[in-house]
C-alpha cells in the first residue's frame, strides 16, 4: 500500500552517531544543539528570529499571547486545518471567530476575513493547508488596514513561497512544526518565527518557565508565566541532520505536485485547487477536489493507494459550539476534497501508477 504520508529520516550510518554523541554527552536538554539547530532554520527560510520550541502548537500559543491575545478577545480563524490552531486560542482564552474558506483551495477567505473584523479581534491566524499559500497579497493589506497582526500557521508549509521568499519572513508570526509526519520531522518540534527582534528575548523566557537561562536562578526574577516549551539537545541533534537533506526532500514533493497538477488537468471527475497569486506550494499532501469521494477512496485502496480527506473540520468540536456559524465555501469544500500521496516516497513510477488508476475512473 502507498501511504499517503511517511517519515524521513537521514540513513542510519549518518544520524546515528549524532544521536549517540548528544546522547550519552552528559547534556541533553536546551542546550548549543538547539542553538545550532536555530542558526540552521535562521539561514533556510531567511528570517533571523526564530526560536526552537517543543513543538508546533507551542509556537502557536506563544504567538498568540505575543500578540496581545487576553480572555475576551477575538482570534479570526479557519476551520480547515488540524485541531492545535484552534485550541491554543482557547488556552489563551480568546474567542474563536470561525472565517469561511475559498471553495476552490480549502484556505481561509480574506473577503469573509474583512467583513468580521471587530474592535475585539485581536489576530488573524490563517492556515497555509497542505503546503498551499493563503492570498497573502489581500491578508496583508487587510492587516495593515486595521493594524491586525496576521499568524501564518505553516505546520503544513515548509519550503512554500510567497513573492519568491521562504514562508516565514512576511507576518508578524509563523509557526511551523516538526511534528512525525511533516516534510522535516525531528520526531517532535517546532518553529517559532518573528517579524520584531525586540520580542525575541521575552519568547526565549516564556520557553522556559518565564526564566532567563543567560542568568543563574539564583539572579533569576520570573516577572510572567512561562511555559516548558523549549527543544531538547536530542531534537535539536535530529533537526541539524536533517537540515542536510530538507532542500532535496521538500523537491521531491514539489516535483511530484506538480507533475499531479500537470497531468490531472481535464481528467473527469477531478477539479485542481487554485493557487494563489505570488504564491508555490510545497505540497505536504496532495489537494484536489473529485466527484463522489468515498467511491474514488475506495478504487485508490483497491490499487493499493491510500487517499483521505485526513482532517475534521474544526468547527464541528463542541469546545467551539459558541463560535459556530454558517460558511457556505467550506461547505462546498468539504465534501469533496481529498490527498493523494505525493511526498518523498513516491517514485516516478508510483505517481504514474497513481495518475492511470485516477484516469481509469472510479
Amino acid at each position: 500500500m502507498i501511504p499517503l504520508v511517511k517519515p524521513y529520516f537521514p540513513p542510519r550510518e549518518e544520524l546515528m552517531p549524532e544521536l549517540e554523541n548528544i546522547i550519552y554527552s552528559g547534556y541533553v536538554a536546551e542546550g548549543q544543539p538547539v542553538y545550532d539547530f536555530e542558526d540552521k532554520f535562521r539561514n533556510y527560510i531567511g528570517n533571523k528570529n526564530c526560536l526552537a520550541l517543543h513543538s508546533g502548537t507551542d509556537a502557536l500559543h506563544l504567538a498568540y499571547i505575543l500578540a496581545g491575545v487576553t480572555p475576551g478577545d477575538e482570534i479570526i480563524s479557519t476551520p480547515m486545518t488540524a485541531e492545535p490552531t484552534n485550541t491554543s486560542i482557547a488556552m489563551v482564552g480568546a474567542k474563536v471567530v470561525w472565517g469561511d474558506v475559498n471553495p476552490n483551495n480549502g484556505l481561509l477567505d480574506p473577503s469573509s476575513v474583512r467583513q468580521l473584523i471587530t474592535d475585539k479581534t485581536k489576530a488573524i491566524v490563517l492556515v497555509h493547508y497542505a503546503g498551499m499559500v493563503c492570498d497573502m497579497d489581500e491578508f496583508n493589506k487587510i492587516s495593515e488596514e486595521f493594524n491586525i497582526p496576521i499568524i501564518e500557521d505553516a505546520a503544513h508549509a515548509l519550503g512554500s513561497k510567497y513573492n519568491g521568499k521562504l514562508i516565514g519572513c512576511n507576518s508578524a508570526y509563523t509557526a511551523f512544526s516538526l511534528q512525525a509526519i511533516k516534510h522535516m520531522t525531528t520526531v517532535d518540534g517546532g518553529f517559532l518565527a518573528m517579524r520584531d527582534a525586540n520580542q525575541m528575548d521575552r519568547a526565549r523566557r516564556m520557553r522556559w518557565f518565564g526564566l532567563d537561562k543567560k542568568r543563574s536562578r539564583l539572579e533569576n526574577d520570573i516577572t510572567e508565566v512561562g511555559f516548558k516549551y523549549a527543544m531538547n539537545n536530542v531534537n535539536a541533534t535530529i533537526g541539524l541532520v536533517q537540515m542536510r537533506h530538507v532542500e532535496s526532500i521538500i523537491a521531491k514533493y514539489i516535483s511530484n505536485g506538480r507533475f499531479y497538477d500537470q497531468k490531472l488537468a481535464g481528467v473527469d471527475g477531478v477539479t485542481l485547487v487554485d493557487y494563489n497569486p505570488n504564491t508555490e506550494a510545497s505540497y505536504w499532501l496532495y489537494t484536489m477536489k473529485v466527484e463522489q469521494r468515498e467511491d474514488f477512496i475506495k478504487a485508490m485502496e483497491s490499487a493499493g493507494i491510500l487517499a483521505s480527506p485526513l482532517h475534521h473540520r474544526s468547527d464541528t468540536h463542541s469546545i467551539f459550539k459558541d463560535s459556530r456559524r454558517d460558511l457556505p465555501g467550506m461547505e462546498k469544500w468539504y465534501n469533496n476534497f481529498v490527498h493523494i500521496p505525493c511526498g518523498w516516497w513516491i517514485t516516478e513510477e508510483d505517481r504514474e501508477k497513481i495518475v492511470d488508476i485516477i484516469k481509469k475512473g472510479w
